[in-house]
């Protein structure tokens, strides 16, 4: 990770809590199962300041991939997009606007090593519905906020675990992070 990118990621963690920013430990967690994994291809659901995004990008940076990443908020995402211009990373994302769910349901008709879901906790479930196509087999679906937000997942947690299709585990990173690993289709 360049200077610039740490100066960034830095200033961003001081307003982590106004903006919903995940945790250091999950965004490193999530930069290293990208190299990991050598993912290519990146799903984003909840952009806001772009702080789990740089970690995402910069991450995708080394394996050579791309990410692509929504958010609800248009103001928020401006801000992640200024982010990303200084921190040299815009050409590794795509950005789009509007409902995490009626964007991938219309727009999204790819496949993806890594999806992160992190933005409204009582969508999840519905964001699994139209995720879960899209994820390779061998592919890994991440959740923020699981213990955190636990009553409002719980549907998604219950859909993904009794899927039949995914190995789940509930990891014990600050407001708790779910990993599911597609193992079959």
């Amino acid at each position: 990770m360049d200077s610039k990118t740490i100066d960034v990621l830095s200033n961003l963690e001081v307003t982590a809590e106004k903006f919903w920013n995940v945790s250091r430990q999950s965004a490193n967690f999530i930069s290293m199962l990208i190299k990991i994994m050598n993912a290519k291809n990146v799903l984003e659901l909840g952009t806001s300041n772009g702080y789990s995004s740089l970690w995402i990008a910069d991450a995708l940076k080394e394996t050579g991939g791309h990410l692509t990443t929504i958010d609800f908020w248009e103001k928020r995402q401006c801000i992640a997009r200024e982010n990303f211009e200084i921190c040299g990373l815009s050409d590794i994302a795509t950005f789009k606007i509007g409902s995490a769910y009626d964007v991938v349901k219309n727009e999204i008709n790819e496949n993806f090593d890594l999806v992160f879901i992190d933005a409204n906790k009582g969508e999840y479930v519905k964001y699994f519905e139209v995720v879960h196509p899209l994820v390779k087999k061998g592919g890994v679906i991440l959740a923020d906020n699981i213990t955190s937000h636990y009553e409002k997942v719980i549907p998604f947690i219950d859909a993904i675990t009794n899927n039949g299709c995914y190995q789940v585990q509930i990891l014990d990173l600050p407001d708790g992070l779910l990993m599911g690993y597609k193992y079959q289709e």
